[in-house]
């Protein structure tokens, strides 16, 4: 299969000396929205955690935006992550900074330089988001479905190739969940970026079908009737 984003075969995935996901098998291809599901302690947040090189892998294959997850090392661990985009259930953002502040924090960090570039770049982000016109605003004065919408914003930054969406709308009503979803979907269709989605809430599976992955008993499965 070409474009694969996420490749992992026969993947262990521990938590310290604890297995607990057993036989991972999993592709993720360019442009693909994926949900992940499954219980509280199931393994969801430790798949994603494996993916963004939070946990090690230490036993199968697995590859992620190219990089290969049994060669990470303390020095490309922040090379693949500026290949991904993060999203939280909490939104972790900076009090104390504007909107812009914020997201020009990111882009110096991973070595952005050029003022004008950086200046152009979130303005594209925001506009992607309709955030725009809350450049110079705080976060505190921002509603929570906006506040998510400036975090998902903040991941689309270096234009990664893979969404990592951790319970994104955990903490939304079910309408500002509703955009949340729809605006990742669009992303992922406009930017060609891949969406790995995951949640509990039922509703939005309903709502917006996709391909799902389940976490259960320590494996995980592919359901089948949701593709769109």
């Amino acid at each position: 299969m070409e474009n694969l984003i996420v490749q992992l075969r026969d993947a262990k995935i521990y938590q310290k000396d604890r297995l607990i996901i057993d036989q991972v098998n999993l592709k993720i291809s360019k442009g693909e929205f994926t949900y992940l599901i499954g219980k509280t302690g199931s393994g969801k947040s430790s798949l994603l955690k494996t993916l963004y090189a939070a946990l090690p892998l230490n036993e199968g294959r697995g590859q992620v935006a190219g990089f290969d997850l049994l060669q990470m090392t303390r020095k490309n661990i922040p090379l693949l992550r500026r290949r991904l985009g993060i999203v939280f259930q909490d939104f972790n953002l900076l009090s104390d900074r504007s909107i812009s502040d914020n997201l020009s924090f990111v882009l110096k960090a991973t070595a952005w330089k050029d003022k004008k570039a950086i200046e152009e770049r979130i303005r594209e982000v925001l506009t992607q988001v309709n955030l725009i016109e809350k450049l110079h605003e705080m976060p505190h004065k921002l509603s929570g479905g906006e506040q998510q919408r400036l975090v998902i914003a903040r991941a689309l930054l270096n234009k990664p190739d893979l969404i990592i969406a951790d319970e994104p709308t955990g903490n939304l009503d079910p309408e500002t969940s509703d955009e949340i979803m729809l605006l990742l979907r669009r992303l992922a269709m406009n930017n060609d970026t891949a969406v790995l989605f995951a949640t509990h809430d039922y509703r939005i599976l309903e709502n917006f079908p996709a391909r799902i992955i389940r976490c259960l008993n320590g494996r995980i499965f592919e359901e089948e009737g949701f593709e769109v």
